[in-house]
């Protein structure tokens, strides 16, 4: 499915004309700046944006562009899932006011995770995206860090965290897509466990590789109204090998 086969889907089935004469068609709705562009978003001018400003990408998309296993068509479906996915990452994890999240529908928006209960988008402003899809365990537990603090922990570990889609199964209004989350472990992670414990785990300097299946339901204008997302969460920590004593 293609960027023009998407417009021609979301766009309004006119009723058949009395007169013997067929108007011309009006054109199918333009598709939107956030399914067409991965840092749409970031050009946005509020005051909601979390640390003052609009946070700079630029080092994780480098990495994407160099490290990426999928290229896709400018304008095929994948690539307007991982845009639209991009796009709401950005403001899941910066933008402070529900309200000024451009990629979801706010009158109907959830999340979950591997079949749990369903999440506001309201819920992940409060406890952060790190927290929204991690469960308690031995080397982290959600419950014992603030959004903020999941973010340091899990950014100086490893400074940049790409993303991309690697194939779609299905197209709108039921999209349903596998996806790859890699960085590289610079640092040494340093966490607080489910038990309260202090975890330290020795920075390898190697690849960390996260993939998963995603199904998000989407509205006319692209929007997310509901996000399922299903991987395996100890992926990452096993991944970080060595443990050793914090």
């Amino acid at each position: 499915m293609t960027a023009e086969e998407i417009q021609n889907e979301t766009a309004p089935v006119a009723e058949t004309p009395a007169v013997a004469e067929t108007p011309a068609a009006e054109p199918a709705p333009a598709l939107p700046d956030y399914v067409l562009d991965e840092n749409a978003v970031l050009k946005d001018v509020i005051n909601s944006w979390r640390h003052g400003r609009a946070p700079d990408y630029s080092k994780t998309r480098k990495v994407y562009a160099e490290t990426k296993k999928a290229s896709h068509t400018a304008g095929s479906l994948p690539d307007l899932v991982e845009k639209l996915v991009k796009n709401w990452e950005i403001e899941a994890s910066y933008k402070t006011s529900l309200s000024d999240w451009r990629t979801i529908d706010t009158s109907s928006y959830t999340f979950s995770v591997n079949g749990g209960p369903p999440q506001s988008g309201e819920h992940m402003l409060q406890v952060g995206t790190y927290n929204a899809i991690i469960e308690p365990n031995e080397f982290y537990c959600p419950f014992h860090s603030s959004f903020d603090a999941s973010h340091k922990t899990f950014k100086r570990m490893m400074p940049t965290f790409a993303w991309e889609v690697l194939e779609v199964y299905s197209g709108p209004p039921t999209v349903a897509f596998k996806w790859r989350h890699w960085g590289v472990m610079e640092r040494d992670y340093v966490g607080v466990n489910k038990d309260g414990e202090k975890v330290r785990l020795e920075a390898h300097g190697g690849p960390i590789n996260i993939e998963g299946i995603a199904v998000a339901v989407v509205n006319d204008k692209l929007q997310s109204q509901k996000i399922e997302v299903f991987f395996d969460p100890m992926m990452m920590f096993r991944q970080m090998e060595k443990r050793v004593e914090a």
